[in-house]
Parts: structure tokens; C-alpha cells; sequence
């Protein structure tokens, strides 16, 4: 996609929910959403519309892990991190799948197949541990069953 039609994109989505209260996180959801990620170019066009500074809109983007200023991988894989879910091996869990796919957090594979992201809690604590592949959630993950996922994606680590 050309920068122009991100520009237009951008301003559809500007548009469109500018005027919410509180708009600036549903609009940074919505771009996202739209683009696969928040391009830095798009900060000031942000800041104009909901009259905000550049910093304001750059301090919510960089406070927040779940936006990204990068395109992610063609799949984004989220490990949960939370309490329960490393009270049922998460730990080790996320050990292997760090290893398996050679990355770290925030970092996407080799072949752009898949971006790694931490996340503090999927909402699934009674089937920990869990991962979430896209928008499809995945319980009592164990490494063995993280390989086959990957096995299905076709991914080589």
C-alpha cells in the first residue's frame, strides 16, 4: 500500500471518529485496525485533528504495548504473562516458544510469518497457560502443542 493510501485511510478513520469524546485511543485502535500498525508519519495528522500535540499522541502510542509503530509479522502470536498463567508453566512455555521462533518480544521472524508479543492476561486463568494466535485463543499450551501450531502455520524457525 502506497503512502498515499495510508494517508487516505488515516483520514477516513480521522474523520469518522474525531469527534468522540475521548477519541484519540479509539482512533489509534481503528488505525491499526485499518494498517496493521500506527506509521510514525502518522502522528501529526492525529495530533491536528484531535488537537493534541505530537508528544501527547506519541506518549499514548509508546505507553501503550498492545499499539505498534512497525507492521507485525503475518501472524501475531501473544504469550500470556500473567499470574496464573505462569503458576501453570507459562515460564517455560514462553522459554520454548522464544527459542523455537528465534525472537525475542516485539520482534517478528525471519521470513515475516510471525510477531511476537507479550500479553498480561487473555482472560482464559482456569486453562493457563494460553496463547493467542491472531484472534484465535489457545489454552493449556504446552510446548508440544506450540510446535504443532507452528507446524500448521508452516513457520521455519
Amino acid at each position: 500500500m502506497g503512502s498515499e493510501q495510508i494517508d487516505l485511510r488515516i483520514a477516513a478513520v480521522l474523520e469518522q471518529l474525531r469527534d468522540l469524546p475521548g477519541a484519540l485511543l479509539p482512533v489509534l485502535h481503528e488505525i491499526q485496525h485499518e494498517l496493521g500498525h500506527i506509521p510514525p508519519e502518522a502522528v501529526p495528522a492525529i495530533a491536528r485533528a484531535l488537537n493534541l500535540s505530537r508528544a501527547e499522541v506519541h506518549g499514548v502510542i509508546s505507553f501503550y504495548t498492545h499499539f505498534r509503530t512497525t507492521p507485525a509479522g503475518e501472524h501475531v502470536l501473544q504469550v500470556c504473562r500473567a499470574e496464573a498463567c505462569q503458576a501453570s508453566g507459562s515460564r517455560t512455555l514462553e522459554a520454548h516458544v522464544k527459542a523455537r521462533l528465534g525472537i525475542d518480544y516485539g520482534a517478528t521472524t525471519a521470513d515475516g510469518k510471525v510477531t511476537l508479543e507479550p500479553v498480561y492476561c487473555l482472560g482464559n486463568c482456569a486453562c493457563g497457560p494460553s496463547v493467542q494466535l491472531d484472534d484465535t485463543l489457545h489454552a493449556r499450551m504446552t510446548p508440544q502443542a506450540f510446535d504443532a501450531l507452528l507446524a500448521d502455520l508452516e513457520v521455519k524457525p
